[in-house]
């Protein structure tokens, strides 16, 4: 089909409209949303009495028209009928089914108006009975005025008929399942494991293990050596000796003189150049990987991207469920990376609490997507201080010292402020024992975020 130029393709589905369970046509009517002046008006406390005089069974007096009001309505509507036109008030009973509620009811009411009878003027629904109109329950709170209250109203999905449309789509509606058709075999059975060439998932696997655990751990009788080994079809020694080959290519590893084996295979430099050029890319991947394996083994648990709980990442939202699952691994894999780093301490007070510990970015998640997973693009920081840095009132230099900006010293001096923010002034940090942040990183926070 066609529409304002454009081709629009109609799926078949099998969901239908039709299908939808209606209630009876003037089975609900106004009475049923109605303040009762019976004395069977429930009391509900979070109105304040706003709308109601419980005292004497009655709506308060201010939702009456005036009779100024209610002659200029009247005038109106006679005016228009005589030119044919149907404008006009709608003045509704405890048996009608109303006109729809519009934004501008606050002004006189006059789409819907509650007859009190031959002598008095009608009134508007107050706030909580156009609540009840619009199909909210008695418990939500109106902590609006008047006014805004029936714009909001006016505008507000019906709760019981999305209820009931969710529940229609619901049993059409697939379970999503895995991020994504991503799988992974790995070589297995003895022959496998004396096979001298490994693969590039793998390498992969190697790599996340080295992003993840200290220089220390990277040895054959760590349990998590031998259970990964064992899953992608190696020895716990081979793949000790697969991460120390990638520690010799880490500059940072062998300028302090620590040494890894100097065996590469051209695989192993592939593979780490590619994480240095896109890191990105590559992080994700390797994560990806490992989520599998600890998917079929939860001794690898401590490794996965789901053993973060969502309170320690940042927040990100987006309507694409896929998009929302894709970030989540990414922002695992970098604060695995940051804290392993810097050994889960915070790099500018030594906490080493890791639920209380963030891995920030230098230079922000939303300003460049080719730095997101790099580990050099991170810094340890507790969560008092990460909010600090976030905000431009504390940085780090490209010398690794820290500054505190001139708006933070403005706060009240306490032992508290002097020790954990204003002491730290000058201070140098705690580096890290791999992933040293980039000077480059450093120098945009401090000349475009700081507040100096």
């Amino acid at each position: 089909m066609r529409l304002d130029g454009r081709t629009v393709l109609r799926m078949k589905l099998k969901f239908s409209w039709d299908a939808m369970q209606l209630p009876g046509k003037g089975r609900i009517t106004l009475g049923n949303i109605l303040h009762k002046t019976d004395g069977s008006e429930p009391v509900l406390e979070h109105d304040e009495g706003r709308y109601f005089d419980h005292a004497n069974h009655k709506i308060h007096d201010k939702y009456t028209l005036t009779n100024n009001l209610w002659k200029y309505l009247q005038d109106y509507s006679d005016k228009h009928k005589a030119k044919g036109n149907g404008f006009g008030f709608g003045l509704a009973y405890a048996n009608s089914v109303t006109r729809t509620l519009s934004a501008r009811y606050y002004k006189d009411g006059s789409e819907i108006l509650v007859w009190q009878g031959e002598n008095k003027n009608p009134r508007r629904l107050t706030p909580r009975e156009c609540a009840r109109l619009m199909g909210y329950p008695d418990t939500f709170r109106i902590p609006v005025s008047d006014t805004r209250a029936y714009q909001l109203f006016a505008a507000a999905a019906v709760p019981p008929m999305m209820e009931a449309v969710g529940k229609l789509m619901l049993q059409y509606i697939k379970p999503l399942g895995r991020v994504s058709d991503f799988s992974v075999t790995f070589p297995k059975g003895e022959q496998a494991m004396k096979n001298k060439n490994w693969t590039r998932e793998q390498v992969m696997v190697a790599l996340n293990l080295y992003t993840q655990l200290p220089f220390g751990k990277m040895h054959k009788g760590n349990p998590l050596i031998i259970k990964t080994a064992q899953l992608i079809g190696r020895t716990p020694d081979a793949l000790a000796m697969k991460l120390t080959n990638l520690a010799s290519l880490d500059p940072q590893i062998t300028e302090t003189g620590r040494k890894g084996l100097s065996a590469c295979s051209k695989l192993d430099k592939d593979v780490w150049a590619e994480f240095q050029g896109n890191p990105e890319t590559i992080g994700y991947e390797s994560q990806q990987i490992v989520d599998l394996l600890a998917q079929e083994d939860e001794n690898l648990s401590d490794l996965s991207s789901s053993a973060i709980p969502d309170a320690l990442l940042p927040s990100y939202f987006s309507e694409n469920k896929v998009a929302n699952a894709k970030v989540r691994v990414k922002q695992s894999f970098f604060r695995k990376a940051v804290l392993s780093s810097y050994e889960n301490r915070c790099c500018m007070t030594g906490l080493s609490e890791p639920r209380l510990l963030i891995a920030s970015h230098i230079v922000p998640w939303s300003e460049n997507p080719h730095t997101r997973l790099n580990p050099k693009n991170g810094l340890c920081l507790s969560a008092l201080h990460d909010k600090a840095y976030d905000r431009g009132l504390l940085t780090v230099t490209p010398d690794y010292i820290i500054q505190v900006s001139d708006q933070l010293k403005e706060i009240e001096e306490t032992a508290f402020s002097n020790s954990y923010l204003l002491g730290l002034d000058g201070m140098s940090i705690l580096l890290p024992r791999k992933f040293t942040p980039m000077r480059e990183f450093l120098d945009y926070h401090y000349s475009t975020i700081f507040l100096s």
